[in-house]
């Protein structure tokens, strides 16, 4: 792989699993020093020491990024190890999915706060950095859910949310030399996908199977996929991308 990340720093929330792990393998790939954080600290640990076998410069940390002292402190930790903090990216993620009428207040609120708390809370502690060094990428992650999608009134709305959060940090941040855009994926296989069939009953092949026969290219998404979106977007080259949302879901989507 080519090494347009050497010098960098990325910090990834959600980085040991499914596309947080795809996006943070093709930046270590790429020659960026990487920090992740995540509430699973058995999935946190398989993920460091995979990237550290493979010689790569890593933190990781436990930390839930609904609580805002968590991520600064990773974020402090982070730069007093690797000297800065460049990348942002915001993954964390949960499901609570159910019908309108069956959706409680805790499925309601658990996806509000992991999702739009968590990068707002990471976004704001990230930007101090950015700010003084002059320079960032942020890069969130929506859905093609936020276009509105059956069982998901708490997830199509904060990922819908992540494309507003996203467009108003690209018109604050920009003079500062930082950018934010956001990558919706569409039906990608994670270990979040594989949820979604056992809540629908079905296997996880027949929900693939169905899915890609809805994909013009045909085929379903991988975590590389997204990793390859994100990359665009950090890529100092992109520098005049900024605010953008693109749907990485093998078609167009409305």
């Amino acid at each position: 792989m080519t090494s347009r990340f050497e010098g960098k720093v990325a910090f990834i929330t959600g980085g040991s699993r499914g596309i947080g792990r795809g996006i943070t393998q093709r930046f270590a790939e790429e020659g960026a020093k990487v920090a992740i954080i995540d509430v699973n600290e058995e999935a946190l640990s398989e993920a460091e020491k995979v990237l550290k076998d493979q010689g790569f410069e890593v933190y990781t940390k436990i930390a839930n990024v609904v609580q805002a002292e968590e991520v600064e402190t990773a974020m402090k930790k982070t730069v007093e190890k690797f000297g800065s903090l460049d990348i942002l990216v915001n993954n964390a993620g949960v499901l609570r999915d159910n019908l309108l009428f069956k959706m409680t207040d805790s499925d309601w609120q658990t996806v509000i706060d992991v999702h739009l708390k968590g990068s707002f809370n990471a976004a704001r502690a990230a930007q101090k950095y950015m700010v003084d060094n002059k320079y960032g990428r942020i890069i969130n992650i929506s859905s093609t859910s936020a276009l509105g999608n059956r069982g998901q009134a708490n997830y199509a709305a904060v990922k819908a949310g992540l494309q507003g959060l996203t467009k108003t940090l690209a018109i604050e941040l920009g003079k500062f030399g930082i950018t934010a855009n956001a990558v919706a994926p569409g039906f990608i296989e994670t270990e979040m996908t594989k949820s979604t069939a056992k809540r629908l009953g079905i296997t996880f092949e027949e929900l693939v199977k169905a899915s890609v026969s809805k994909i013009p290219v045909n085929r379903s998404g991988k975590p590389e996929d997204i990793a390859n979106a994100v990359t665009f977007f950090a890529d100092e080259k992109s520098s005049f991308v900024n605010g953008q949302v693109i749907y990485v879901a093998g078609g167009p989507k409305d």
